[in-house]
């Protein structure tokens, strides 16, 4: 046996108003407890990744990137000709033309002269020696959890391995100080574009940000 409640649904005959009425106050106590539950518990963990996030920055930042609602790419571009680009590769080609666009060459006074000329030109008073054990140092303090460079070497490996990668870095360091060179695979660098401020179709109102290797970094 069953009536039709005033919704037009099904409800068994033995739910009184009275009966409804209390499993009603009993679920809604219910759901605060769990709410205030979950509240706690999430205070709890902030409170924790806070006072932990020296020794645990990998751990503090994820939570913090999940707590974001959207992740905005790169909207529509305007062109040189006010025509709007949606394919992204052609977003990335205006993008690249306009960041190398705001960088100029300017030769130095090493530039007309050759490797070897250069390397002649300085003597060891001239330049600070890249000692190996500094740069051990700088190696045993690279971050754990940073991101690695377009080389695919990770932070990780480098710290691990500086008693052993710290002898040759140091004559790789020497020798681009006094050529006044850099390695071509140090100059290479994962560019992302950053929204700055004004219109977002115009490429102008992006600023790169780029990702280099760890040894360049280092030398740094």
């Amino acid at each position: 046996m069953s009536k039709k409640s005033s919704k037009g649904g099904r409800t068994p005959a033995w739910i009184s108003k009275k009966l409804l009425a209390e499993l009603r106050q009993e679920y809604m106590n219910i759901v605060r407890t769990c709410k205030e539950a979950i509240r706690k518990a999430k205070v709890h963990l902030e409170l924790n990744l806070a006072r932990d996030v020296k020794d645990n920055k990998k751990g503090f930042f994820k939570y913090i990137s999940r707590k974001w609602k959207t992740r905005e790419n790169v909207g529509l571009l305007l062109n040189e000709v006010s025509a709007l680009v949606t394919e992204d590769t052609e977003k990335e080609d205006l993008l690249n033309t306009f960041f190398a666009s705001v960088f100029t060459a300017k030769a130095g006074p090493q530039a007309s002269q050759s490797l070897e000329a250069r390397e002649k030109a300085w003597t060891k008073g001239d330049l600070p020696l890249v000692e190996e054990d500094c740069v051990r140092d700088h190696l045993r303090k690279l971050g754990a959890h940073k991101s690695m460079g377009p080389d695919g070497m990770h932070p990780r490996v480098w710290r691990e391995l500086a008693d052993v990668t710290a002898e040759p870095l140091s004559v790789i360091f020497e020798r681009s100080w006094r050529t006044g060179e850099v390695l071509e695979d140090w100059r290479k660098a994962n560019v992302a574009p950053v929204f700055r401020k004004g219109k977002k179709e115009d490429p102008g109102n992006y600023g790169p940000v780029s990702l280099t290797c760890i040894p360049g970094k280092v030398m740094e």
